[in-house]
């Protein structure tokens, strides 16, 4: 039996939670030592975000105690849990725009100053000794909006720095970042538990987890029902104890069709702020995948085609005809859907479900000039709800307490309740369950055996060969690689994706 002698850090007991009728959290208990990295498993819904809020102090459980480093947690106040040493990285990093980077590193905190006045070369030159303790070097009196993904979450990791904090808790930290990019990170959680940090760790990407986690715990439903050491697990096991089945491939099996459809989108010389000369097709019936670095103008490429952004040189043709979407409404009418990468902020609405999933397709059910009736409108959602395997409280729900696998869902409804000929996706499983990911590869692959012609966007590049027909690499802004699906490694992939011969 193993035995870690190091002292407890973070001590969970007997903690549950219910919202009415749920039950999200059961009895749970969990310890972290001084120095570990602990991953914190489930798939959406398990009761992990919880159970973070508990620990945050933000909610106050039914039953339980809490503590921290012997200190017990007053629920129901997240400065009381900061002042006995908790630090949260949420998956949305609170970066405040304006403030620089020092700025925000000690946002909240004493600054120091002589007669009211700041001594911003003492404050510059505290947090720099912050950010050479995580290993970075970088200008901290620029405005935290001009950094990278994984500068921001650098910031962040300092701001807990700031604190002396003996438990931090990341939850998804690697949705943003590239693959070169959570190595960066990687490195810096390392510092961290060489430091005797204490790290709760959440993440859907289970490779992640068996690359950083010394421990794991799994919840489902609301109740841990599997833990230990990660050495001493799979990853087959662990998605069965997330699931409560076996998942037996998390990508769908598919046969390339004999002869490839008719192109229905052609990029030809396409320019943009950071794009040049940018030059492939789309056919039917196909997914196509654009990899890269952050930074190489992935989401930009999909952001002109979309309507959202101007292309500055080269053309669309679309089914052969100039195509220049001045909105994403007009690349609506024309058949073009965009699912964005940031489905909070720039796809979802703080309203219900119902309204949500009805937002795409309001106009198309009304009836000459009389607006869909309620019970119309309620209809449409219902069955978008059950297609697409939507859990939660109902239609009436606000959108925002889902859970982030079916806000995923939701924002996927929406847009393909437009019937598009043309989806273009942009990171379209960010930050949701395996089991999720695989029901959203399902689906994207029944979009292209129906005809649609498909182009997604990733940072993993596991995701971009196990989906994908044909890959796109993009290097600053350039293609800088065509790849054939089952032609190139991951660490090939990588090398184009730096700009280097595969």
């Amino acid at each position: 039996m193993y035995e870690d002698r190091r002292p407890t850090v973070l001590s969970v007991a007997g903690v549950s939670k219910r919202y009415g009728d749920a039950l999200v959290l059961d009895d749970m208990s969990l310890e972290l030592v001084a120095g570990e990295v602990h991953a914190l498993l489930g798939e959406n819904g398990a009761g992990k975000s919880t159970l973070i809020k508990v620990v945050a102090g933000v909610v106050t459980p039914d039953t339980g105690r809490v503590t921290v480093a012997g200190r017990e947690l007053h629920f129901g106040s997240p400065h009381a849990a900061q002042s006995i040493g908790v630090s949260v990285l949420f998956q949305e990093l609170a970066t405040v725009p304006g403030l620089s980077v020092a700025e925000n590193v000690f946002l909240g905190r004493e600054t120091p100053a002589r007669a009211g006045v700041v001594r911003w070369g003492d404050l510059n030159r505290a947090a720099r000794e912050l950010f050479a303790s995580l290993g970075q070097s970088f200008d901290v009196t620029q405005d935290v909006e001009r950094l990278t993904p994984v500068q921001k979450t650098m910031t962040a990791l300092a701001r807990a720095l700031s604190h002396e904090s003996p438990l931090l808790i990341l939850d998804e930290p690697t949705a943003a970042l590239t693959d070169a990019e959570t190595a960066e990170l990687f490195a810096a959680i390392h510092r961290l538990r060489e430091r005797g940090v204490a790290i709760l760790y959440v993440s859907h990407r289970l490779d992640e987890v068996f690359q950083i986690a010394q421990r794991f715990t799994i919840l489902r439903n609301g109740r841990k029902v599997a833990d230990g050491l990660v050495a001493e697990t799979t990853v087959p096991a662990v998605i069965t104890a997330m699931a409560g089945r076996p998942i037996d491939a998390v990508f769908p099996h598919w046969t390339l069709p004999a002869a490839p459809g008719p192109v229905v989108l052609a990029v030809e010389e396409l320019g943009g702020r950071r794009i040049r000369d940018i030059t492939f097709d789309l056919r039917a019936g196909e997914v196509v995948g654009i990899a890269g670095l952050a930074g190489s103008g992935r989401s930009e490429l999909l952001r002109i085609i979309g309507g959202a952004s101007r292309a500055r040189g080269g053309r669309l043709l679309l089914d052969g005809r100039p195509f220049a979407p001045r909105s994403p409404g007009a690349a609506h009418q024309a058949g073009v859907a965009v699912v964005p990468q940031e489905r909070r902020t720039q796809a979802l609405t703080p309203d219900t479900v119902e309204r949500n999933l009805n937002a795409t397709t309001i106009d198309r059910q009304s009836i000459g000039r009389v607006i869909a009736s309620p019970s119309r409108e309620r209809a449409h959602a219902r069955a978008l709800w059950d297609r697409f395997h939507l859990r939660g409280t109902g239609l009436g729900q606000e959108v925002l307490t889902l859970s982030g696998g079916n806000q995923q869902k939701v924002v996927l409804a929406k847009f393909l309740a437009l019937a598009p000929r043309v989806l273009l996706l942009d990171e379209p499983t960010r930050g949701v369950d395996v089991s999720t990911k695989s029901q959203i590869y399902r689906l994207i692959r029944d979009q292209a055996e129906a005809g649609c012609a498909v182009l997604v966007v990733s940072s993993e590049l596991s995701e971009i060969m196990g989906l994908c027909d044909r890959i796109v690499v993009l290097h600053e802004g350039r293609v800088s690689g065509r790849f054939e699906r089952g032609a190139a490694t991951e660490e090939q992939l990588l090398h184009v994706c730096y700009g280097r011969s595969a």
